[in-house]
C-alpha cells in the first residue's frame, strides 16, 4: 500500500519539512550518542555521563513526532468493522464523524501535555476539567533541571529570563519537555487535515492503514509460490 502524501497548502508542506527533518535529525544524534558512548566505554573505560538521558529525551521526541507523522503518511492501524457495512454518503458521514472524536480526543491530550509543561516553562496551566477555558496561576517551576545534561553555555542568555538571573547547571526541563505540548499540537493539526481530506472524499476514512491483510497477502502470495 502506497503512503505516498503531498501536502497541498504551504503550511502543510512546512509541517511535513519539519516533521521529516527532525525526525531525521533525532534519528542522527541518537545514533551518534549511543555510538560514542559504546566505544568510550569498552576503548576507554569512560562515557558520556549525559548520555543516556539524551538518548531517552530524543527517543520521546522521535516517538511524539511520529504519532503526528503515522497520521500523515496514513500509517495508524485501526478497526473500520463497523464503517465498512455502509457506502457512500452514510460512510462519509461515520468518517467525518470518527474524524471529530480524533480531534476532540487530540485536543485533550494538547490541554493535558501543556498543563503538564506549563509550570516548568513558568506558565499558567488551563482551566477547565476535559476543556481549556482559560488559565490558572500556577507556581513557576522553571528552575527544574534535568538530571545529567549540562547546561550549554550559548543558551545562558535565558537565565534572567526564565530563572531570575540565577545560573543554571544543567538543562532546565521546560527545554526538552517542550516536545509534549508542540508534539500534540502537531497531532491536532493532522487529523484535522485528515478529517477535511474526508469531507473533501479524497480519503475514504480515518483508518487507511491495513498492514495486516498486507502481510497475510504476502504470506499467501509466498505459501503459493512453493
Amino acid at each position: 500500500m502506497s503512503h505516498a502524501y503531498v501536502a497541498a497548502t504551504p503550511l502543510g508542506r512546512f509541517v511535513n519539512e519539519l516533521e521529516e527533518t527532525f525526525i531525521a535529525i533525532i534519528l542522527g544524534l541518537m545514533t551518534i550518542i549511543t555510538f560514542i558512548n559504546v566505544v568510550l566505554r569498552y576503548g576507554f573505560n569512560t562515557g558520556l555521563i549525559w548520555g543516556l538521558e539524551a538518548v531517552t529525551f530524543l527517543f520521546a521526541w522521535l516517538v511524539l513526532f511520529g504519532v503526528s507523522y503515522a497520521v500523515k503518511v496514513k500509517a495508524h492501524l485501526g478497526v473500520d468493522a463497523v464503517i465498512n457495512l455502509f457506502s457512500g454518503g452514510t460512510r462519509r458521514m461515520l468518517a467525518v464523524f470518527v474524524g471529530l472524536i480524533c480531534i476532540l480526543y487530540a485536543v485533550m491530550l494538547l490541554k493535558g501535555a501543556w498543563d503538564y509543561w506549563a509550570p516548568f516553562a513558568g506558565l499558567d496551566v488551563t482551566s477547565g476539567r476535559w476543556f481549556p477555558t482559560g488559565f490558572l496561576p500556577t507556581r513557576d517551576q522553571a528552575w527544574y533541571e534535568v538530571i545529567d545534561i549540562p547546561f550549554p553555555e550559548f543558551l545562558r542568555w535565558i537565565e534572567p529570563i526564565m530563572n531570575e538571573g540565577e545560573a543554571y547547571e544543567k538543562l532546565p526541563r521546560f527545554i526538552p519537555y517542550a516536545m509534549l505540548p508542540f508534539g500534540m499540537a502537531l497531532l491536532v493539526f493532522r487529523f484535522i487535515q485528515a478529517t477535511l481530506r474526508v469531507i473533501r472524499g479524497t480519503q475514504d476514512s480515518m483508518i487507511v492503514s491495513h498492514e495486516a491483510e498486507d502481510d497475510i497477502k504476502d504470506v499467501q502470495h509466498l505459501n503459493a509460490e512453493n
